[in-house]
């Protein structure tokens, strides 16, 4: 009769026989793999002689060959503490060290061995202590003492991966160290306890397999067919299945009684029922091969590239520039089709074809967004596979898909384009000659890059209508400043027709009065040819003198109460803007404290120079603001306290135009004191005007 050592040891030297051949597959020349293959292998090698030794009692062997396995093993902890280091350097030269410290240890202890068999086991023992088991539990303690590192200081993305190697030969070393320090304290090797260390070796096996699984630089690389796989575990479940109505029969038969036995064939026959219709159901043999492909084989694409280039291909050029017919490109490059086509959602709620790609398409193809294939693709969001359908079409639950759908010469894949929950579109893509196994990898990343197109898609959708909306509110923006300036130009000339009765014999109020009309005219001719002109150029600017400029405006806001005051402190300052722009910000400020102070007050104009700026102030003895009006509605635009008579933007085209200029207005104000608006400006050469029309 064989020994139960003998099949334990056999045992373990089996497990790591397919652990050993496992590796010798794939990739090569990986460091911390090709440790792991030869700690494998040597582990392999122990247990068959181990074997040997027990049949033969031959113990001196097992011990000759255990010191080999142990540094193989102690050496492969090595290297995955080393890939853990950020100073490779160091840590190498450290590890160098270590290793042939370990190596000489290694070899004193099979000198050891070598003296026990030509000298005896007690030529060995000092002091009480058998050398060899305390040698050989020191490598025991210093493989814990490596596990329990490696675990402690793993980061925690890798400790997943190092988690199921640690506790194999945690497991390994742990009745290593179990074993010997059990001979030590009871003077002798327990025969037990070693013939079931080949079990122990064989059960930590499948944990480190799992381990070399989940570690990405222990790739195994091996390829199953997944005919194999499939055939082998519909057997598996096969089996499985019978041996449970077995089970049941069984319990059937032996408490049912009088009706055991005729309920016992019931249960059989339709249990039997039940596996054959399992077995022949297309839907339910679909979803094992989807299951298996998932679960248990290397993916069919590297996703990495994959999405580098998709992403590539969706982003070249510019952001709107023939984006649709690059949506179809990437998508179309990843199963290499030859072109497809867009439909998109329009406001008609009909999904119409909006771009092409190397695929021929009618504008009367268009699909209402109620019709069956929407609300299909919408609520299960599916890519349909009109091959598929064809062949199967209960698996799409009988859907009705649009004639000239079916009719489409080389249509092949529906893709929906979904942005949360909203379907903004399909691509329709055209027949890969390449593509001949189209399965549920294919579909998963179609889909995925179909959503990565349908935000691109929406991205764009939305970028022309902002700019659309851009344009109205220039457009409305426009209108407020035009009819601001009418309402500037009205004032002007109802102060003259209201003053024509009671100065008219006056010839200089006549002088002026002609001088008003022809500047309002004039005023209003630029503002006419600005309006016809293609498109809105910034209006010219010049070098202005601001005293001669402020005088004119106070001359022409003279016709209101009070009368303005002009007081220029420094003369000779010149400022780059357009004249008549910057006359009007002015001239506002000006009828605004002429608007808020009675006619027995004061307005005073004032201009002088700070530094390198021009500060120019308007300054009202009227009824002021308070500190919350100036904060939150003075500068707000189509804000006004005129009622209907008042548009509300003066005030924010003055500091919007000042801002571009270059300088700031600041608001000092007392409520029942006044009003100064100070104007700080660059003078003439420090900054250029680049802005568009708008008459304050």
């Amino acid at each position: 009769m064989i020994d139960i050592g003998v099949i334990s040891f056999v045992t373990g030297a089996v497990f790591f026989l397919v652990l050993s051949l496992v590796l010798l597959t794939g990739q090569q020349g990986r460091s911390r793999k090709n440790a792991l293959k030869v700690a494998s292998i040597a582990s392999t090698v122990w247990l068959g002689v181990t074997a040997l030794a027990v049949y033969h009692e031959a113990s001196f062997l097992s011990y000759l060959v255990e010191p080999l396995r142990s540094f193989a093993w102690l050496l492969f902890l090595g290297y995955v503490m080393l890939s853990a280091v950020t100073d490779t350097r160091m840590a190498s030269q450290r590890f160098r060290k270590a290793a042939l410290l370990l190596a000489s240890y290694t070899v004193l202890l099979m000198m050891i061995v070598v003296y026990r068999m030509f000298a005896g086991p007690a030529a060995a023992v000092y002091l009480g202590i058998d050398l060899l088991f305390a040698g050989l539990m020191v490598l025991a303690i210093a493989g814990l003492i490596l596990v329990e590192q490696i675990m402690r200081n793993a980061h925690l993305e890798s400790r997943r991966a190092v988690k199921y190697l640690c506790i194999g030969l945690g497991v390994i070393f742990a009745y290593d160290f179990y074993l010997y320090s059990h001979a030590l304290l009871f003077q002798g090797l327990d025969t037990t306890l070693w013939e079931a260390r080949g079990f122990v070796n064989a059960m930590a096996v499948p944990v480190l397999g799992v381990a070399v699984a989940r570690d990405p630089r222990l790739s195994l690389d091996i390829f199953v067919s997944r005919r194999m796989v499939f055939h082998t575990t519909t057997l598996l479940g096969t089996g499985l299945y019978l041996l449970a109505m077995g089970v049941g029969g069984y319990y059937i038969r032996s408490f049912g009684g009088e009706w055991g036995t005729v309920v016992q064939v019931i249960f059989l026959f339709g249990a039997g029922l039940v596996l054959m219709v399992l077995l022949f159901s297309g839907r339910v043999r679909a979803s094992l091969r989807v299951l298996i492909n998932k679960h248990f084989f290397h993916y069919k694409y590297d996703y990495r590239d994959e999405w580098l280039r998709f992403i590539q291909t969706l982003s070249s050029g510019q952001p709107d520039e023939r984006l649709r017919e690059r949506a179809i490109h990437s998508l179309a490059e990843i199963i290499e089709s030859p072109g497809g086509v867009l439909w998109m959602r329009q406001m008609t709620n009909q999904y119409v074809p909006v771009a092409t790609w190397q695929m021929e398409v009618s504008e009367s193809d268009t699909v209402d967004k109620d019709h069956p294939l929407i609300q299909f693709m919408s609520q299960r969001e599916w890519l349909i596979n009109l091959d598929e359908y064809e062949r199967e079409p209960d698996f799409y639950n009988n859907l009705a898909i649009p004639e000239w759908l079916a009719k489409m010469p080389r249509a092949w894949l529906v893709v929906p384009l979904i942005v949360h929950d909203y379907m903004l579109g399909f691509i329709v893509l055209a027949r890969s000659p390449a593509q001949h196994n189209f399965n549920w990898e294919d579909s998963d990343l179609i889909k995925t890059a179909g959503r990565q197109v349908a935000v691109h898609l929406a991205q764009l959708e939305a970028s022309r209508s902002l700019a659309e909306a851009k344009q109205f509110e220039a457009c409305s923006r426009l209108t407020a400043y035009v009819m601001h300036d009418l309402k500037n130009l009205i004032a002007q000339l109802s102060l003259v027709v209201t003053n024509a009765a009671k100065h008219k014999a006056n010839p200089r109020f006549m002088e002026d009065a002609i001088n008003t009309v022809d500047n309002s005219v004039q005023k209003m001719n630029r503002l006419l040819a600005h309006l016809q002109s293609d498109t809105l150029q910034p209006q010219e600017a010049e070098d202005v003198e601001l005293c001669i400029l402020l005088r004119d405006v106070v001359r022409s806001m003279s016709s209101g109460r009070p009368v303005p005051s002009l007081d220029c402190q420094a003369e000779g300052i010149p400022l780059h803007a357009n004249r008549d722009r910057f006359a009007a910000i002015i001239g506002h400020l000006i009828r605004n404290a002429q608007d808020a102070t009675p006619d027995d007050g004061r307005i005073i104009v004032r201009l002088f120079q700070r530094d390198d700026r021009a500060i120019i102030e308007v300054q009202d003895t009227g009824a002021g603001m308070d500190k919350e009006f100036i904060r939150n509605r003075l500068f707000r635009p189509f804000d006004s306290t005129k009622g209907k008579s008042g548009m509300g933007i003066g005030v924010y085209e003055s500091r919007d135009y000042v801002h571009k200029l270059g300088g700031d207005i600041e608001v000092i104000s007392r409520v029942g004191e006044g009003t100064t608006f100070r104007v700080s400006l660059p003078i003439s050469g420090v900054i250029e005007e680049n802005v568009q029309i708008g008459v304050a």
